[in-house]
């Protein structure tokens, strides 16, 4: 799979993606933060940010019938970098869940929180973005 990242050199910098809902776009989605945040010299916020798309990638995955998701990675304000994953299921919210511990899954949006500044959904007319924001002191 070739992955291939438009930047938005303007305005508010930005990468996003457009990749199919199956396994491989979670690591595909990884690479696209970690070069959107190398780019910007934010190397520092790599490791969470990764795990942060990886985690709500897999919930599109895991939980819509969506044939694509679109991840995108953009400074939406001076000192944040925000990770969103759009998907076409408006329906399908994200919601936190205990998992005990036999449970191998459902703890995704317990990593989102704890990791993120701030997360959270935005409903649109045809589905749904959650979204996951990290704070840096670096200014765009």
């Amino acid at each position: 799979m070739t992955v291939i990242a438009s930047a938005h050199p303007t305005g508010h910098p930005g990468y996003t993606e457009t990749l199919p809902c199956e396994e491989a776009s979670a690591s595909a989605a990884r690479r696209l933060v970690r070069t959107a945040l190398t780019a910007w010299g934010l190397d520092g916020l790599a490791d969470d940010g990764c795990l942060i798309v990886s985690e709500l990638v897999t919930n599109s995955l895991e939980h819509t019938a969506c044939r694509n998701v679109r991840v995108t990675v953009s400074r939406p304000a001076p000192g944040w970098v925000r990770v969103a994953v759009v998907d076409k299921a408006h329906l399908s919210l994200p919601a936190m869940r205990t998992a005990s511990a036999a449970d191998t899954g459902g703890r995704g949006l317990v990593v989102v929180e704890t990791l993120s500044d701030r997360w959270g959904t935005d409903l649109l007319g045809w589905g749904k973005r959650v979204w996951a924001e990290l704070r840096t002191d670096v200014k765009p």
